[in-house]
């Protein structure tokens, strides 16, 4: 299975010389943890709640004044769109991420998949599964 039938497509993005506010904004707007940065397209870094707490609201700067430039990860990991989902999550383990940019033939934003996609695919694999062994068990 290709990571992009798992991706979530609607990736939330944001320029890097917007500001920590106007971020917090648009987390808050599109309920979402982290926001892609991204450049002509292209993922450039990834900024998280957590990176906001820790870089902006801990050492209590002004969110106003504080750049996403100043708080991103830079060069995020990314993903091909017809990576395999296993080689994926081996990407992501190697990586120590838990969200990463999928990227097209262009080196351009199609979509993200994070920790979470894993976890709900996974489970929804393995209550296939036991149904499969549910049904071909005797009865007890």
């Amino acid at each position: 299975m290709a990571i992009l039938d798992v991706a979530r497509t609607g990736v939330i993005t944001i320029h890097q010389d917007q500001n920590a506010g106007n971020l917090a904004t648009v987390m808050k707007e599109e309920n979402v943890g982290s926001v892609v940065v991204e450049d002509d397209d292209r993922p450039v870094g990834i900024v998280t709640d957590r990176d906001l707490t820790l870089k902006v609201l801990e050492p209590r700067e002004d969110p106003g004044e504080v750049s996403v430039a100043q708080i991103m990860t830079e060069n995020p990991t990314t993903v091909h769109e017809d990576d395999g989902v296993f080689d994926v999550t081996q990407t992501m383990l190697d990586a120590e991420v838990r969200r990463m940019p999928v990227v097209d033939d262009d080196g351009k934003i199609a979509g993200i998949v994070t920790l979470d996609d894993f976890v709900v695919l996974f489970t929804e694999e393995l209550k296939g599964l036991s149904g499969v062994i549910e049904a071909e068990s005797p009865a007890y």
